[in-house]
């Protein structure tokens, strides 16, 4: 890279560096920490989310997986995009309605009772910390292959940063720097599309060096492959903490849905451009490593200038998704797992330091996994077993029919959990089939059968009392 290319990569850093010192600056309340004073209108909600969403996963990891097995990577991980409209349509406005609400397991708790709300945020804090490692791999993988610097270092400097403004800023910084980074992404990525394609020779040149069955619904991988990660992309962040504590940071339910929907849309064509530079790193770049599909066409087709501001849009783009996830792995624990732990009340102010500290703690914890997972993809199919077949299920059951059963809530998490550890780790995944789909399909049979049987039980705040407050927000 040349001396114009730093200065690109150095500014990116002393932006967000400024953001998140100002905005620390305007942090008052737990709530100005937590939920941004549920002041976001719903471009900055889409903006956000779309940063988010698209992290190491969808820009790293499609490039490497396209590269490897072709766009069939691509159209399962198209999930993700039909999981945000659906729930952008369906649940996210009713999501406004609970009064107060700051995490799923605030959800969980009025409709399931308290220690599903301790379950939930046990999950939680592993789900965002398994993620939190990805992005920070994918970090690792983006500073050693563009600018030769080791991984370990590499993951040092971007979570360090990320750490830094995350925890002093709260989701307010957050989300600020989202913005900077969806416009980021939003113009670099493109570009660096269209000179890999005049690379490459063109369009039609790039379709006869790709095989066939690249550019096949299934390419080489058996239904039950292709059906197991759809399932698992499609339910894996469905309604995940920082997803939803963006909900609850906006100002109104129309504002969450609008933001949500029009994410989901536009993840389609980001999937197209980082997937579609996969295979232009298929011809120029044979026999690398597929995580490094992506890097190695920044640093070797990417003119000086444009070099700098691919790399800051690629460490953008990953460090949004991982501040996202270290913010809301924070409020979880915080709201969720702590008032099970202490003895007496603390003040607005602890509570706001010991949320700080808790961020550089999960950091740290993160930085731990990235270093001993395989890979990107690994790494988020690791963290998904926590969350789709525990959680989904009863959560969509309690927002959209007003379910609220204690029994039906933890025993489902509990079945769905033991289901899904046999599944992998016992029985190996077999048919290749990802034990998402297994502990999902358990985990909602054992909702409804123990809820059929203890319909009368009820957990959590009163029926009457939540379809007040769905009704006084035109939701239902």
């Amino acid at each position: 890279m040349g001396i114009v290319d730093w200065i690109f990569v150095v500014g990116y850093f002393t932006i967000i560096g400024i953001i998140g010192y100002q905005t620390s600056k305007r942090i008052q309340t737990v709530k100005d920490y937590n939920v941004a004073g549920e002041k976001v209108t719903w471009t900055i909600l889409f903006a956000s989310l779309a940063a988010s969403v698209l992290g190491g996963g969808a820009s790293t990891g499609m490039a490497g997986n396209v590269y490897k097995d072709g766009y069939v990577f691509m159209f399962a991980f198209c999930a993700y995009g039909i999981a945000s409209i659906l729930i952008g349509y369906f649940i996210a406005p009713r999501l406004k309605a609970y009064k107060g609400a700051q995490t799923v397991g605030d959800i969980m708790e009025r409709h399931y009772g308290k220690k599903a709300k301790l379950v939930t945020g046990i999950l939680s804090v592993g789900l965002c910390t398994g993620i939190i490692g990805g992005q920070a791999l994918a970090l690792g993988t983006m500073l050693n292959v563009i600018l030769d610097i080791p991984p370990i270092v590499g993951i040092l400097i971007g979570m360090g940063s990320v750490i830094l403004y995350t925890s002093f800023g709260g989701v307010m910084a957050v989300i600020q720097t989202d913005v900077v980074q969806f416009v980021l992404l939003g113009v670099i990525l493109p570009l660096s599309l269209i000179i890999g394609l005049f690379a490459v020779g063109g369009t039609d040149t790039l379709i006869e060096k790709i095989p066939d069955v690249h550019f096949t619904l299934l390419g080489n991988w058996e239904l039950a492959t292709f059906i197991g990660l759809f399932v698992t992309f499609l339910l894996g962040e469905a309604l995940i903490p920082p997803y939803t504590q963006r909900v609850f940071s906006s100002k109104d339910p129309e504002t969450a849905r609008k933001g949500y929907i029009i994410s989901g849309f536009f993840s389609f064509g980001f999937f197209f451009i980082t997937g579609s530079l996969g295979l232009i790193a298929y011809v120029l770049f044979p026999g690398i490593q597929t995580d490094n599909a992506l890097p190695t066409i920044v640093k070797e087709l990417l003119p000086v200038g444009v070099t700098g501001l691919a790399v800051a849009a690629l460490l953008a783009v990953i460090m949004s998704t991982a501040s996202s996830f270290l913010n809301a792995t924070t409020v979880s624990f915080m709201r969720d797992i702590y008032p099970f732990l202490r003895r007496k009340k603390i003040s607005d102010k602890q509570e706001l330091f010991m949320g700080r500290v808790l961020t550089v703690v999960v950091g740290v914890a993160s930085l731990i996994f990235a270093i001993n997972v395989p890979s990107i993809i690994a790494a988020l199919e690791y963290s998904y077993y926590l969350w789709a077949p525990t959680i989904v299920c009863p959560l969509v059951m309690g927002i959209m029919w007003r379910i609220r059963n204690a029994a039906a809530g933890i025993c489902s998490i509990i079945v769905g959990a033991v289901i899904t550890l046999v599944w992998t780790f016992a029985l190996h995944e077999p048919f290749g089939l990802s034990g998402v789909v297994p502990g999902f399909i358990a985990n909602a049979i054992a909702f409804f059968i123990t809820f059929s049987l203890t319909k009368n039980k009820v957990a959590g705040k009163p029926a009457n009392k939540v379809d007040k407050e769905l009704l006084e927000n035109d939701v239902i």
